[in-house]
């Protein structure tokens, strides 16, 4: 099986030295994207529930590249600064699974790149 790239107009990562999302077979395996806002580059205002949001928001657009949804998403892994946001993690991560939701670990780092809150990866299978 081959491996192929997927890049994103509408995502963050411009000139990184990594593939923001890469496909073999029906897996899409999806780099941790922060809440950087991709129109800005800068991470987005608005705390914890904000930055949740835009780093969903940002793996929706790789996915996006594919035709694919977060239902597609079989496993993520999450980044928390602050392991004491995980109550917080869960309500809005919750809200964008609506069929069966994907498998998840979450740990706590010592820092995320740009001071963020959160960072996401994920693996998504292709219908």
């Amino acid at each position: 099986m081959s491996k192929e790239p997927i890049y994103t107009l509408s995502g963050p990562v411009h000139g990184a030295p990594y593939t923001p999302g890469v496909k073999v077979g029906d897996l899409v395996f999806i780099s941790g994207q922060i809440p950087l806002d991709p129109h800005t580059g800068v991470l987005v205002e608005g705390g914890f529930d904000a930055q949740v949001r835009q780093s969903i928001s940002n793996l929706q657009a790789i996915l996006d590249q594919e035709g694919m949804t977060l239902d597609d998403i079989v496993k993520t892994t999450v980044f928390l600064a602050d392991l004491d946001n995980f109550a917080e993690l869960n309500r809005v991560y919750g809200g964008y699974f609506t069929s069966i939701r994907p498998a998840r670990s979450c740990v706590q780092v010592a820092r995320l790149p740009l001071d963020s809150l959160v960072e996401i990866e994920a693996i998504a299978l292709k219908k």
